[in-house]
Formats: C-alpha cells, structure tokens, sequence
C-alpha cells in the first residue's frame, strides 16, 4: 500500500507551490507525484492524462493524497463518475489539509457519499461564480470598446485537415501535437464539425420487401465482458446509451482490475468499442490499447457466431 501525490492547477500562470507546501511531508518521503499542469476542472479527473497515468500504476490499497478537493474534482458530474471507479479498485482519496482532512473520499459508506455530494456541490457553484463574473467583466470591458480574446489556433484550412485526419484514425492527442495546440482546441473543431458524432443507425429506410421475403432478424443480445479500462473511460465520455449499459452490468474483479459484463445487442457493443477508440491510439498506454484489442477480438467472435436456432 503505497501513497501517490496528484496535483493540479489550471493555467500556465499558476503554479502548484501551496499544493506542495501542503503535501511536503509526503513529497520528502519520495512518494510519486502525477501532474496536470495547466488543466481546467471543466475537464472530467479521469479524462485527464496525469491522473489516468495514476490510476493504471495506482495497486489495491494505494492512497492517492490532494491537496485539496478542488484540485481532483469540482462538479457533480466529475465526483459521480470518479467514485466509483476508485471504489471498485480499491483505492483511498485523502485532502491534506482543511475541513475534509484525515477523511477516506473514495469509502462506500452513505455519509461519506452524501457529504462529497454536498461538496462537489458547493465547488461547482463556486465554479459557475467565478465563471459568471468572468463573463460580466468580459461584457464590460466589450462595451468599453476593448477587442478581447486571442487568434484563432488553426485557419479554415488547417481544421478541414484536422477533420479528415481524425476520420481517417489519427488520435486527438497526435492531432494536438502535429499542430501544437491543446486536445480542447482539437474536440471544438471536431465537434464543431460534427466528427464525434456516431452515424444515425435509423437515417437508411429500410429496403421495400415483397410478400415472399422474410423480416430481418433482429440484433441479437451478446453477453460480453468489457474490460474495465474501456468501461472506465466510456463511463466519463461515453453516450448516453452506453453509460446506461453499463450501469445494468455485473463488475467482475480479477486480480488488481476489473471487467463490467454487459448483456447487449452487438450493435451497443460496436457502438462501445468505436466511442473508446482514443484508447487504441498510438499514444495510448499499452494496456490501454491491449484492453481495446481483447474487446475487439470478442465483438468479432461474437459476429462470426450463427443465429441461435441453426
């Protein structure tokens, strides 16, 4: 059981000097430190590549150490995703300092649950302050005649490319690196242009059939296991449809990891493994891309199956 250090701070002007004043007694026992630098809380804990690094290396019993909650989580939304998966890895989450100090986060028990609800609660709504009065002085300082803002990262040109290379497999984080600006500016542009989108399953009509042919059979239900890395990221950014799925599938523990069994048509599964494609990409971790290839490989065994009744 082993303690890991994570910090963050959400732009290039700050820094993370109180974080480890904080946690100084940790950091001089040489414990690991992960980092986000320049990361918002908009963006999800487990979306991030400092915190994801953590929990691929984190083993059963580890202790991850904030400084503050703020710095993991600072919405609803993030602390009910990020629960429960350090509670199915049997992870600890401890603040060093203020009210919630010498406090387990991550403990299954209901007032532990409600108290972080509250919490995260209070964070977001501090979030959303200081969002409003950014947007008031931004308001402000456009009515005093002021041009705000900064260029645009990529011209028309440079996006149309990003667009084409993502449909063609390049990963974001590739992107973001061959044009040097952040993953944020690369999923605008993609979602901009509608490029995360899954295909419409029902935009075809279905082909005109006469007396003699038969209705198509439908989708069958496939009872697969996920493996838990794939389940993990699709529970933070996967669809609606997906993340209902996997709410009504059995988590299986084996070993240090996890695998969710899911009872679904192969379409949701299709539908799954192309929504965890990022973590396939060249630039993914190696379990990361092995996880994705194991599910791969059960989808298409599952295909090459006959129809039950043949």
């Amino acid at each position: 059981m082993a303690d890991r250090i994570y910090l963050r701070h959400s732009t290039d002007k700050q820094t993370d000097l109180r974080q480890r004043h904080a946690l100084a007694e940790l950091l001089a026992t040489g414990a690991p430190v992960y980092e986000d630098p320049a990361t918002s809380s908009r963006q999800l804990s487990l979306d991030r590549a400092g915190f994801t690094r953590l929990l691929d290396e984190a083993a059963v019993g580890d202790t991850i150490r904030i400084a503050d909650a703020a710095r993991l989580f600072r919405s609803v939304a993030d602390i009910l995703a990020l629960r429960p998966v350090l509670i199915r890895r049997g992870l600890h989450l401890r603040v060093e300092s203020g009210l919630l100090s010498g406090i387990d986060l991550a403990s299954d028990d209901p007032g532990t649950k409600m108290m972080v609800s509250v919490l995260a609660a209070v964070l977001e709504f501090q979030r959303d302050m200081i969002s409003e009065n950014t947007r008031e002085g931004v308001a402000a300082a456009e009515a005093s005649g002021k041009t705000l803002g900064r260029p645009t990262a990529l011209d028309t040109g440079e996006s149309a490319e990003v667009v084409k290379s993502y449909r063609s497999g390049t990963a974001i984080k590739a992107l973001a690196r061959r044009y040097r600006v952040a993953p944020k500016t690369i999923r605008r542009i993609l979602d901009n242009a509608r490029a995360r989108e899954l295909p419409g399953q029902h935009d075809t009509p279905p082909p005109a059939r006469g007396p003699d042919h038969a209705l198509a059979p439908p989708d069958p239900e496939v009872t697969l296991d996920l493996p838990g890395l794939l389940a993990d990221h699709l529970n933070a950014s996967g669809d609606d449809a997906v993340r209902r799925a996997l709410a009504a599938g059995r988590t299986i523990r084996r070993g240090q990891g996890h695998s969710v069994r899911l009872t679904a048509p192969l379409a949701l599964h299709r539908a799954a493994l192309l929504q965890s494609a990022p973590l396939a990409a060249p630039d993914a971790g190696p379990a990361e891309r092995k996880a994705h290839r194991v599910y791969a490989t059960r989808i298409t065994t599952a295909e090459q199956q006959p129809p039950p009744g043949r």
